[in-house]
């Protein structure tokens, strides 16, 4: 299993620390977080964390998911650097604008934390 860098953004402090938990079951994943889009920006842009892959919320206040996502990817050496929604909405028609934004892939919470990392890990590999 090939190391990955992480970095999960989730305004919700219970999620982030659900979803740092249940990363950190893979131990080839290195895991950063952050609660909201600036804090993100931040620790990519000026903090030299440089990650493999964006695990984003969709619905975040001042700076949603996909505005975040469009920020990031601004940042130099991010312009290709695979995102992953995560969000509550289920349904498929509403996934399909955030394919169509960038992403890698939707998953949707509540996840299973047993088996979130292989989910990251199975939408990369696509």
């Amino acid at each position: 299993m090939a190391s990955l860098k992480v970095l999960y953004v989730d305004d919700d402090e219970f999620i982030r620390e659900v979803a740092e938990l249940a990363l950190g079951l893979d131990p080839e994943m290195e895991i950063r977080v952050a609660d909201s889009g600036a804090a993100a920006l931040a620790l990519v842009g000026g903090g030299g964390f440089a990650p493999d892959v964006f695990l984003l919320d969709v619905m975040m206040p001042q700076m949603d998911g996909p505005a975040t996502l469009a920020e990031l990817r601004k940042v130099p050496g991010h312009a290709g650097t695979p995102a992953i929604f995560v969000t509550a909405r289920a349904q498929a028609a509403e996934h399909r604008p955030l394919i169509e934004a960038g992403a890698a892939g939707v998953l949707t919470k509540p996840f299973d934390p047993v088996a979130f990392a292989g989910e990251v890990r199975a939408i990369l590999a696509r």
